[in-house]
């Protein structure tokens, strides 16, 4: 068997340097490779999975290559290359070889002008006769006895076999043939056989060959590349468009090249009006039209290009385009119309005239081919038939469901209105009774069966309104009692579900299921479940699968989850389905982000910590809405496997936060609640705050009167003496209609105020207000008596912090005693409470409705009042003659600062509810924009063990390349010149170094991945993002060629990257520091 495994990355390019095909006696697996054909590829230790290699081969070798008969695939596909012997001076050799690296573009450039004057078909006639006349016996048979195959006119089976005999015995050839076969071989030389035939002279023989093909024999040296028919031959002429389609409908453009009237007004037909003018014409619906409309190298449309890419197409009429270079072909088409796909090819559409649809035309050029008939031939688009769900479901909601279906099938009524009336009083009793149910995926299927109903439609719509389709609370947590932790995952095609999962901790195994049953999935449910964003999707699918979903309809529900847009409301989820996990790896940590940008992260440490469970960061590359054959479903399987292994490695390096949410299920437990680790973050800083009560009574306050109120308009007292007005302060429209922040002449802006002067500046103070949005919803007193439980969270952190532990003891009614008398504990509590207190803020300008959220809000008044503040603080400052060069949200930095000025910003603070710290001081600072700068720590105690150090913030300066060699000047690592990609459609390679101008060979990598800039000539390909059904470059990776760092490293060519990436940034960043400050002087030490 032909080894295939070498191809599993699918290169370009293959090159062996050192070759023998001398003795391959099966060469279909090498045709198969050459032809570009699918192929399965038998890598070690992994099941064998089709691939189709799109490479060209390259062998050297000192021995021919076998060729086995006359009828060998490889006679097509070889092309034996035969140095000219021509040798130049070694030292010249040498200075050549090193010169061809400034080449590579001139050589490219050759070949390219090479093929374009060759064509594509050149070598079609090719035929490698050096290699058959080394290598096949039987051609050499054939030649060395033409002439006797010839003297007569032909030649008998037993004359032809005795000679061959002959030669085998002549040439010492062990391997003769069976007569039978060899007959069939023979056949190959001659143009006719024939088993019976009469000479001229009346001689009667059997089994005789005559017409000797000497084509065979000769070698071609002069190829002549061959030319397709063109049949299009376009000048001005006459129409038989025009005459076939004279009394269809037809009407000219407008000037703004549209139909001029709606088509039930119009009563001209093709035959009144000028068709040299552009116009608009309703064909036949059988009527179809291929428009091409290829590019030339400029990006202008190219009729030279359009009739080359048309001549293979069935002969019919042609016409060119409104602009006389693109072309139409016009076809009957003998079939549905709807099933055809609407694109043929990059740039040739395929035209379908349905409703009221209309084909755009100018009479320019055409032929004068009659319109052709076709049937085939041309893409289908795809169509799906999804079946009813076969409802199997689970405890006491089976019951419910199975009934509902019933009903729907009039099982138990024959009218709709009494089925309807049933359903709704199921759903009631369920719902009344305190049962946890959710059939809410029935809802639609419940409302199309309501709107048939043939004169109560309305009525039972009505009904169908005020059905609960769920009940108000999931079911209560599942009690797993001591059962062990164990890290899941899924993979879900249209023909495939996966579950793999493992015990936390065991390194022996893992399990892999592969289309599990409901009762083997429901077992599953007795572990305590840890998932990667499972609470919003693999939850959902387990659900779905115990009750009985298809692999089909699993994928239809897979998708529906995934294409719910943030905001909009998923039917694809199930109340009764968020707590089968134990806990959600995606929510609990502090840091957010996607399993592979874990993975990329995590792998190198869990690898070296567990060698028997490897995470491997790669992507199945198959195609998600197809079915996968099964011979790959292991590999599937294996795929999952590494996610399976990336959730625990995330489960274990996020111990501290989970800590942290075990600590917070607790706060709310001693708020009357019932939480558990599985709640969300806001659910459960919802129950801290406001407990069991759904619908708080809110305070919103007039930032320009400083007065507030009630939900009523009641004005409600805050009892602080903060100052509270901003008198400037306008909310206003544009002339959009869109609101604004106004204030001192500025618009704020809806979030945090950020201000910057672009510049140097020395001897800097940072000042940074802590906690500055929740002292702004203290100030205004936002959740009203639910304020001073917010309060105790905020202010138990300040007493951690200064470890007064009694003082924090006291606060929301001795909830965090228990953390209390040990320091650790008590840091893990600290951590602990800064969750919530950060995130109501985020609740509070929401757009979902939740309980913090107030509908009067529409400016934002928790991050406005922060940024009235700032604007305020920022005049103030000027006034004392002081440079405040850049606000960000929370914070000041102040060129030039006195110990009076940090004094003043600090008490001037206090007046308004926030406190000031003194994070640092720079001794020196340049700022390029609102958020990017890059700054010197100076040697004041403030900065304690950073005195002297650089700081960065912003990709610019904090690029680990860009940071260490201009200002930490630590030694460069791999790690360093890697670089995170992160997209939201989905990252390719396209390996098309060496490739045509348009050709490709997309390598899909994922959602996210890690690259390095590799040097030309390596094999690296572009890094593209798809969307939008278009490839594009991510963002960063123009002009260079990438490779996944992980093949970087496991290939050993680090050397190999090009550092030019990197050197054009660290350029980028002197140029912009040089702007405002010598940069020399500037990164000098002090």
């Amino acid at each position: 068997m032909f080894a295939t495994e070498a191809f599993k990355s699918n290169p370009l390019i293959a090159i062996q340097h050192d070759g023998d095909l001398s003795k391959i006696e099966d060469n279909s697996k090498l045709n198969s490779i050459i032809s570009h054909e699918e192929i399965m590829i038998n890598e070690k230790y992994k099941s064998a999975y089709p691939m189709r290699v799109n490479c060209m081969l390259f062998m050297g070798t000192n021995k021919p290559v076998k060729i086995t008969d006359a009828k060998a695939g490889i006679i097509r596909r070889l092309i034996d290359v035969r140095p000219t012997g021509n040798k130049v001076e070694p030292s010249r050799y040498l200075e050549l070889k090193e010169q061809i690296q400034y080449e590579l573009s001139g050589i490219a450039y050759h070949c390219l002008n090479l093929y374009n004057e060759m064509g594509k078909n050149y070598y079609n006639k090719y035929k490698p006769v050096d290699m058959m006349y080394k290598t096949d016996p039987f051609f050499n048979f054939v030649e060395s006895y033409q002439e006797e195959f010839t003297r007569d006119g032909g030649v008998t089976l037993k004359s032809a076999y005795s000679m061959y005999k002959q030669y085998c015995d002549d040439s010492s050839y062990n391997f003769k043939m069976p007569m039978y076969v060899f007959r069939e071989e023979l056949k190959n030389y001659f143009k006719e056989y024939k088993d019976y035939i009469r000479l001229n002279d009346g001689t009667q023989l059997r089994s005789y060959y005559y017409g000797f093909r000497f084509d065979k024999m000769k070698r071609i040296e002069d190829f002549k590349p061959i030319k397709m028919n063109n049949w299009i031959k376009l000048t001005e002429q006459k129409s038989i468009l025009d005459e076939e389609l004279a009394d269809c409908y037809a009407q000219y453009a407008n000037d703004k090249e549209t139909p001029s009237k709606k088509w039930e007004n119009v009563k001209t037909c093709l035959a009144d009006i000028d068709t040299t003018k552009l116009h608009y014409i309703r064909v036949p619906e059988n009527h179809i039209v291929i428009d091409f409309d290829l590019k030339d190298e400029n990006g202008e449309k190219s009729l030279e290009k359009n009739l080359e890419a048309a001549k293979s197409f069935p002969k019919t009429y042609a016409e060119t385009s409104k602009s006389g270079n693109g072309l139409h072909l016009h076809y009957i088409y003998d079939g549905d119309v709807n099933t055809l796909s609407r694109v043929y090819d990059d740039n040739i559409e395929v035209k379908v005239f349905t409703g009221n649809s209309s084909l755009r035309r100018k009479l320019v050029k055409c032929n004068d081919i009659p319109i052709a008939t076709i049937n085939c031939g041309l893409p289908l688009r795809e169509v799906k038939d999804g079946d009813m769900v076969n409802f199997e479901t689970i405890k006491s909601e089976k019951l419910l469901r199975v009934m509902i279906k019933k009903n729907l099938n009039k099982e138990y009524h024959a009218n709709t209105k009494p089925s309807i009336d049933f359903i709704n009083k199921l759903l009631t009793d369920a719902y009344n009774s305190g049962m946890k149910y959710d059939v809410s995926d029935l809802q639609n299927a419940v409302i199309v069966f309501a709107s048939n109903s043939h004169n109560q439609a309305d009525a039972c719509l009505k009904i169908v309104n005020k059905m609960h389709f769920k009940s108000d609370e999931p079911s209560e947590v599942l009690d797993w009692g001591d059962s062990p932790l164990v890290v899941y995952d899924v993979e879900v095609f249209p023909n495939l579900f996966v579950i793999d999962w493992k015990k936390v901790g065991d390194d022996t195994s893992i399990i892999k299921m592969i289309n599990p049953t409901p009762k083997e999935v429901e077992a599953l449910l007795k572990f305590k479940l840890i998932g990667h964003n499972c609470r919003r999707y693999d939850n959902h699918i387990l659900h779905a699968r115990m009750m009985g979903y298809t692999n089909e309809q699993l994928f239809n529900l897979s998708q529906k989850i995934i294409n719910t847009k943030k905001g909009e409301k998923s039917t694809g989820f199930f109340g009764e389905a968020y707590n089968y996990s134990y806990t959600d790896t995606l929510d609990y940590p502090t840091t957010k982000q996607s399993l592979k940008k874990w993975e990329i992260e995590l792998k190198d440490e869990w690898n070296k910590n567990h060698p028997d469970l490897l995470i491997k960061h790669h992507e199945l590359g198959l195609a998600w809405d197809q079915p996968v054959p099964e011979e790959i479903w292991d590999e599937v399987a294996e795929y999952c496997k590494s996610d399976v292994f990336a959730t625990e490695a995330v489960w274990e390096s996020t111990q501290a936060d989970f800590k942290a949410r075990e600590i917070l299920v607790a706060i709310a437990k001693h708020s009357g609640t019932n939480s558990c680790v599985n709640d969300t973050t806001n659910s459960l800083t919802t129950r801290i705050i406001f407990g069991n009560d759904r619908h708080p009574q809110l305070i919103y306050t007039d930032l320009k009167t400083g007065k507030s109120y009630y939900p009523d308009g009641v004005e409600y007292e805050v009892k602080n003496d903060f100052i509270k007005a901003f008198p400037e302060y306008e909310l206003v429209k544009d002339e959009n209609g869109k609101y604004q922040n106004m204030f001192m002449g500025e618009d704020v802006g809806f979030g945090g105020y950020v201000y910057a002067e672009p510049g140097v500046y020395t001897d800097v103070a940072l000042l940074d207000i802590a906690s500055m949005h929740p002292h702004s919803i203290l100030a205004m007193d936002c959740f009203g008596e639910y304020t001073d439980r917010f309060r105790d969270l905020v202010n138990a952190r300040i007493a951690i912090k200064h470890k007064d532990w009694d003082t924090a003891k006291s606060m929301l009614d001795g909830a965090f005693s228990e953390y209390l008398d040990d320091e650790k504990q008590a840091k893990a509590l600290s951590t602990a409470l800064k969750i919530p207190i950060n995130s109501v803020y985020g609740l509070t300008s929401a757009k979902f409705d939740n309980p913090f959220r107030d509908v009067r809000n529409v400016n934002n008044i928790v991050a406005l009042r922060g940024a009235l503040f700032m604007v305020t603080l920022k005049h103030e400052i000027i006034k004392r003659g002081f440079t405040p060069f850049h606000f960000k949200t929370d914070s000041v930095k102040i060129a030039n600062a006195t110990p009076e000025i940090i004094q003043f910003c600090m008490e001037f603070a206090r007046k308004y509810g926030y406190e000031f710290e003194h994070e640092a001081t720079y001794s020196k600072i340049c700022i390029v924009n609102g958020s990017t700068y890059i700054a010197k720590y100076s040697n004041d105690d403030i900065n304690g063990n950073h005195k002297g150090e650089w700081t960065a913030t912003a990709a610019q300066f904090q690029q680990p390349y860009v940071f260490k060699t201009l200002f930490s000047h630590e030694p460069i690592t791999f790690k360093d010149m890697c670089e995170i990609k992160e997209v939201k459609g989905a990252l390719y390679l396209d390996f098309n170094e060496g490739l045509g101008e348009d050709e490709h060979n997309y390598h899909f990598v994922g959602k996210v991945g890690e690259f390095c800039p590799m040097q030309p000539g390596c094999g690296a390909g572009e890094l593209l993002r798809f969307a939008d059904d278009k490839y594009s470059a991510a963002v960063g990776t123009k002009g260079y060629r990438w490779l996944e760092s992980d093949m970087v490293k496991s290939e050993g060519i680090e050397d190999m990257i090009d550092k030019s990436y990197y050197t054009k940034l660290v350029d980028a960043a002197v140029k912009d520091i040089s702007k405002y400050c010598d940069f020399e002087w500037f990164v000098a030490n002090d």
